[in-house]
């Protein structure tokens, strides 16, 4: 069956030309002429059946099907591209192992320990990305993820790997201003976006009434929390296994030892259909055993 799919060239300079609400400006990035990306433009218009760009007061626009068509294409593209510099880069990709992980994880403990993976097996190439919230594996090529949370994660595996302590850290230039728990609650809180509430959690198990639990400032990623308390921007709430390096340096210090266990824990997930495909496999049982070993 003849697929409904416009040429390759077509899209290539709608895409380019979107993103520049320009032909001369697409022209010259392809090198091509402007009358070659008008051409490709008006055949692909007429494949559509649908006008892709107008003109208002001399300024070209996309069309609301132009806008909607232009999001669509130009991620497709995208992984298009992805796809064929891996198949270029990578002749044989039974190798490839495409990871997912969360940004500080990914950054503060799985790479500093991945030569140990690529050591123990050389055959396998981990290509890492980062992503913060679930997401659909059929529209990504993407093996598998590390998430945090709930093991909710639709049609998908999910291997717990480790759950989290969390502990009040921040700059040794705050010591003189913390000397009891009482002291944090007028303190500047740092926040985390995707844990708005755990000030609040963590309050309440150490029994201490704390209004201003929801305030301070809020960073999307947990690194950048850390990295506002290492400059004393105020006190964070951190997974103590990711703020090991800065404790050991002297960067960070836990004003108080009161560890709460997160009732979230730390997944190592898939969908089904890469459950026995050998790299997730290999990946799978080697962080198993390097967290049951940390």
């Amino acid at each position: 069956m003849r697929r409904f799919i416009p040429s390759t060239s077509c899209l290539i300079a709608f895409d380019t030309a979107a993103r520049h609400l320009s032909f001369t400006k697409a022209a010259h990035e392809l090198h091509m002429t402007q009358g070659a990306v008008s051409r490709q433009l008006a055949v692909l218009e007429t494949y559509l059946g649908v006008k892709l760009f107008e003109r208002v007061n001399h300024r070209l626009i996309l069309t609301e099907a132009g806008r909607e068509y232009a999001m669509q294409i130009s991620a497709t593209l995208t992984q298009v591209e992805i796809a064929t510099f891996q198949v270029m880069t990578y002749k044989n990709s039974a190798g490839m192992f495409n990871l997912a992980t969360l940004p500080t994880f990914g950054i503060k403990w799985l790479i500093p320990r991945l030569p140990k993976f690529t050591k123990a097996y050389p055959e396998v190439i981990p290509n890492l990305s980062t992503e913060v919230l679930p997401f659909d594996f059929n529209s990504r090529q993407v093996d598998a993820a590390i998430h945090f949370g709930e093991p909710d994660w639709p049609g998908a595996v999910m291997v717990r790997l480790i759950g989290e302590e969390v502990v009040p850290v921040c700059s040794p230039s705050l010591s003189t201003e913390v000397r009891s728990v009482d002291d944090l609650t007028r303190m500047t809180l740092l926040q985390h976006t995707t844990r708005p509430l755990a000030w609040q959690d963590w309050f309440r198990q150490a029994g201490v009434d704390c209004p201003n639990a929801l305030s301070g400032p809020r960073f999307e990623q947990l690194l950048m929390v850390i990295q506002a308390a290492v400059a004393g921007l105020g006190i964070a709430l951190m997974p103590k296994f990711l703020v090991e390096v800065e404790i050991a340096s002297g960067q960070l210090y836990i004003p108080f030892p009161l560890a709460f266990k997160s009732p979230q824990s730390y997944y190592l997930t898939y969908p089904e259909k890469n459950a026995s495909k050998p790299a997730v496999i290999k990946f799978r049982d080697w962080i198993l055993s390097e967290l049951q070993d940390s």
